[in-house]
């Protein structure tokens, strides 16, 4: 049974079911080609409650798409594009099917590798599966929140070391299975890595609008922890990737085309269920620009006041 919430400002009289235990709303009775800076950031006050939003058949445009994403924000423009000279935003298109099999099966959110990690995505489906290829999200504020209070005191203040390696050699992968000219990604990865050196994030981080702890797990991006040594350093990320794999802390959307989700990256992980292939996918993303994660030992959360399960 869904949940009507009125909020404070802006879009009144939503329809807003969670969908999850600790995350994930789907919403219904908003006009997404038509919000005004009330409406956004009453939809921001819902996605910092909820995480992950959901809006079934949505069916905006790339105009209408990249619009509602400037609303949010500064739409970022991808560290690769920028290497190939790009100055505006443009849509990361990710397809799948029988000669590009998915390769975002495991948790991560995206682009930690760079200093000012982005804030928000807004993810439109476009083609689907006829089975398979859902998108799941895991709560970071639930799993940190989930952890012993010793845990929580052993890892808090803690720092790691992200960089674009597993990218890289993804993309190496890629193209000398596809017998791409491989001596130019070379060169291009070299640009890569040069201008995106490895970067140093905190293990707990404080979320810039709601003050709640949250793990920032970067996946492949995370190199080790400052300060430790190799073997402990892998011991506790292996410990915390599992711990995250509890489904407590997940949602899980089955999509149909021309949904649209958006998500908070500050507190979440997201993963993209391979178990489609060799069906085709489609789906194009863009992502806000974002601040440094940092982490306040002084900050007090923020009260929590809708429904989710938290």
């Amino acid at each position: 049974m869904g949940t009507t919430e009125t909020g404070t400002r802006g879009i009144t009289g939503l329809d807003v079911r969670p969908v999850g235990g600790h995350l994930g709303a789907e919403v219904r009775g908003v006009d997404l080609r038509a919000v005004d800076a009330d409406d956004v950031a009453a939809l921001k006050d819902l996605l910092h409650e909820h995480e992950v939003l959901f809006f079934p058949g949505a069916g905006l445009d790339e105009d209408e798409h990249m619009a509602l994403g400037r609303a949010f924000g500064e739409v970022a423009i991808f560290p690769m594009s920028r290497l190939f000279g790009a100055t505006e935003p443009k849509f990361q298109t990710i397809t799948d099917g029988p000669d590009s099999p998915p390769t975002a099966d495991s948790w991560h959110t995206d682009v930690t590798w760079t200093e000012e990690p982005p804030d928000y995505a807004l993810l439109m489906a476009t083609v689907v599966p006829e089975r398979g290829g859902d998108t799941l999200w895991a709560s970071m504020t639930a799993a940190y929140e989930g952890l012993s209070p010793t845990m929580q005191a052993m890892i808090t203040g803690l720092e790691v070391v992200h960089d674009n390696s597993s990218f890289i050699d993804a993309a190496r992968w890629k193209t000398k299975s596809g017998g791409g000219d491989e001596k130019a990604v070379d060169e291009l990865m070299d640009r890569l890595q040069a201008t995106y050196p490895p970067v140093v994030h905190p293990l707990v981080r404080t979320h810039p609008d709601t003050g709640r702890r949250a793990l920032f797990l970067g996946g492949g991006f995370m190199r080790r922890i400052v300060g430790l040594h190799d073997d402990e350093s892998r011991a506790i990320l292996d410990l915390l990737t599992r711990h995250i794999d509890d489904a407590r802390y997940h949602v899980r959307w089955r999509w149909a085309p021309g949904d649209l989700a958006i998500w908070d990256e500050r507190s979440t992980n997201h993963r993209s269920a391979g178990d489609h292939f060799p069906q085709h996918r489609s789906i194009r993303r863009i992502e806000i620009t974002g601040s440094r994660p940092y982490f306040d030992p002084d900050r007090v959360p923020a009260a929590r006041t809708g429904a989710g399960g938290h």
